[in-house]
C-alpha cells in the first residue's frame, strides 16, 4: 500500500482529474433520477434545518415547475434577508438552508491541511497578486502550490463547467417567465461537492464525522437528480435531462465544457434553445 503523504504533487493531481471527471459525469448525466436516494438525502437536509420531511413532486423539466414555485423568494429577496441584520418575520426555509450549507463549507475548509483558497484567495508576491492560472503540470513546476491547483482545477473548473456552463443559460432560458426564483442545482451542484471530496480523497483533508455526513447527503443529491426547489411543505424536484451535448471551452486548461446552443433535452420534451 502507497502512503499517501509520499506521493507527490504531481501524482496527486494526477488522481484529482480521475475525480474531477467522476463528478462532471455526474453534472452531466441524463441517467433516470434516482428518488429513492435524493428524498431521503433531501429528507435529511430538511431535518437539519429543524423541518419535517416535505411532500415531494417530480416533475420532468425546470420548465414545469416554474408555475409550481410562485410564492417562493427570489435571489435577491434571499439576499436582502441574509444581508439586514434584524429581519422582520420568519425567515424563509432558503434562507436557512442557505446559512446550514455555507456553514458545512466552512467546517470543511477548516478540515483542509493548507489555507483554503475557497475562503482566502492564495496571493503571492510583493504586490499580492493571484497566482497565475496555467497548464495544471506547468503550474506546479512554476512553484504555484498544488492546493492552489487544485482549487483552479477542480472548484473554479467544474463551477466554469456546470454553473457557466449549464445553469446559468438554462436560467436565462427560463427567464422569460420571469425572475427564476432560489432553488438549488443537483447535479450541477457538484462543483463545491467534488472540491471537498477530492481533497478528503487525496488525503489532504480531515472532516469530523458530522460534516463528513452532512456532505455525504450534498453528495448524493449531485448524483441523484436534478434541479429543486423546497418550501416548508412541499419540495419540488427535477429529473436528470434527457440529452445533454456540450462541447469544449476554447483556451482553458482545465477541460471545461459548455452547453451547445440546442444541446439539452428534457425528458417532457422541453428544449430551449441558449443564447
Amino acid at each position: 500500500m502507497v502512503d499517501i503523504r509520499r506521493k507527490s504533487a504531481h501524482d496527486r493531481w494526477r488522481e484529482a482529474v480521475k475525480i474531477r471527471q467522476e463528478w462532471l459525469d455526474h453534472g452531466l448525466s441524463t441517467q433516470p433520477a434516482d428518488r429513492r436516494t435524493a428524498e431521503h438525502s433531501l429528507t435529511v437536509i430538511y431535518a437539519r434545518i429543524s423541518r419535517p420531511k416535505p411532500r415531494f413532486v417530480w416533475v420532468d423539466s425546470p420548465d414545469q415547475a416554474i408555475p409550481l414555485v410562485a410564492g417562493l423568494p427570489t435571489l435577491d429577496q434571499l439576499y436582502g434577508w441574509i444581508r439586514d441584520p434584524h429581519p422582520q418575520g420568519t425567515p424563509p426555509l432558503a434562507s436557512d438552508l442557505a446559512m446550514v450549507a455555507s456553514q458545512l463549507r466552512g467546517a470543511l475548509s477548516a478540515g483542509i491541511s493548507h489555507v483554503d483558497p475557497e475562503l482566502s484567495p492564495a496571493r503571492k508576491g510583493k504586490h499580492n497578486e493571484p497566482w497565475p492560472e496555467l497548464p495544471p503540470l506547468k503550474a506546479l513546476d512554476a512553484g504555484v502550490p498544488l492546493g492552489v491547483v487544485l482549487h483552479q482545477g477542480i472548484r473554479t473548473a467544474l463551477h466554469r463547467s456546470l454553473a457557466h456552463g449549464f445553469r446559468m443559460p438554462m436560467r436565462t432560458a427560463l427567464a422569460g417567465s420571469g425572475p427564476v426564483l432560489v432553488c438549488w442545482y443537483g447535479q450541477q451542484d457538484a462543483a463545491w461537492v467534488a472540491y471537498y471530496d477530492a481533497l478528503h480523497r487525496l488525503g489532504l483533508a480531515s472532516y469530523g464525522p458530522d460534516a463528513l455526513d452532512h456532505l455525504g447527503h450534498w453528495a448524493a443529491l449531485a448524483r441523484s437528480c436534478g434541479w429543486w426547489w423546497p418550501s416548508e411543505d412541499v419540495c419540488i424536484v427535477v429529473d436528470r435531462p434527457e440529452q445533454i451535448h456540450t462541447e469544449p471551452v476554447p483556451g482553458t486548461c482545465h477541460d471545461e465544457v459548455r452547453l451547445r446552443r440546442d444541446g439539452v433535452r428534457y425528458r417532457d420534451g422541453w428544449h430551449p434553445l441558449l443564447a
